[in-house]
């Protein structure tokens, strides 16, 4: 697969399978629509192409709302793409200049004539151009004016149209992580670089990777007790996952911190991946550094029985 940063470098295809649009978290809704692109590049003995946007659109028409996060980076959206089999990502820088383009400038000038477009394919209810103006009936008219074919994913073949990026976002910001994990395919996903922290969870018998995260629109989690996945020197190994105010202590700063369980070894400045899979708990301030002792000696056996259940069941084919 071949990434491009703009279309200043980008050849027009003679026979461009296209799709276009933000696909955060490249949910399962997301992969229908790839899938069938991929699909009829094949057919057509084409090559598929995905557009999408950098950064997200929101964050440049809204620059004062900082409330939207992303479930996934770049980096890790390409990577799924990728994954589905697409030839060429390419990712067009988004700014107010761009946003103006009408739904016909932007099917004209870009799908078409800068990348080759003769076969689009979108979901029922897409919306693309100045103010989301243009919709499938749009891009259906247009293909009689500019030579390419319409392939429309109905509703039934996303899911019914329960997926959405939106809804998996809530779920994560609830610390559903269950939910927003059936809705993505996969477990959610997060990288951060381990940091000097307190030295609190070692005292504990629980020593914890602090972690910055440096993507600054990556959407974190709500705060919570979690279970994960955490890749170590290649290896991925089970994790209890604390994101929160640490309430017990006093004067502490919210942080995302990693207990990599049965692992010694000095992780500063790593960088990790996390693969999250369940919460266990909310924070709970306790009365007593005992009691919270015996809370985290609770949750590693509730994680380490995860992980014997998850084996179980992985052998009996489950």
């Amino acid at each position: 697969m071949k990434i491009h940063r703009g279309l200043q470098e980008f050849t027009p295809l003679p026979h461009a399978v296209v799709t276009q649009g933000t696909f955060d978290g490249v949910h399962l809704g997301h992969r229908e629509i790839l899938k069938k692109v991929v699909e009829m590049a094949r057919h057509r003995n084409a090559e598929s192409v995905m557009v999408t946007f950098f950064p997200h659109p929101r964050l440049v028409l809204y620059p004062d709302d900082n409330t939207l996060k992303l479930i996934t980076s770049l980096e890790e959206k390409a990577r799924m793409i990728e994954a589905c089999g697409i030839d060429h990502i390419i990712v067009l820088p988004f700014t107010r200049e761009f946003s103006r383009f009408s739904a016909l400038e932007f099917i004209r000038d870009v799908l078409v004539e800068a990348i080759g477009m003769k076969t689009l394919v979108i979901g029922y209810d897409h919306r693309f151009g100045k103010n989301r103006e243009g919709g499938i009936e749009d891009a259906k008219y247009l293909a009689k004016v500019y030579d390419y074919e319409v392939i429309e994913i109905p509703a039934q073949d996303i899911e019914h149209s329960i997926i959405s990026s939106t809804k998996i976002r809530k779920a994560l910001l609830e610390g559903d992580i269950e939910t927003a994990n059936k809705f993505l395919g996969y477990p959610f996903i997060m990288k951060g670089r381990v940091i000097h922290g307190r030295g609190q969870g070692k005292t504990l018998g629980y020593p914890t990777a602090n972690l910055m995260i440096e993507d600054p629109y990556k959407l974190i989690p709500g705060n919570g007790i979690y279970i994960a996945l955490v890749k170590v020197f290649g290896r991925w190994n089970p994790a209890m996952m604390s994101i929160g105010n640490n309430p017990t202590f006093k004067d502490v700063s919210w942080s995302v911190e990693v207990n990599v369980l049965d692992f010694e070894e000095d992780l500063y400045d790593e960088v990790l991946n996390i693969k999250m899979l369940k919460r266990i708990r909310n924070e709970i301030k306790f009365d007593s550094i005992e009691a919270l002792k015996a809370q985290l000696s609770a949750d590693s056996a509730e994680t380490l029985q995860y992980f014997k259940r998850l084996g179980e069941a992985q052998n009996d084919g489950i």
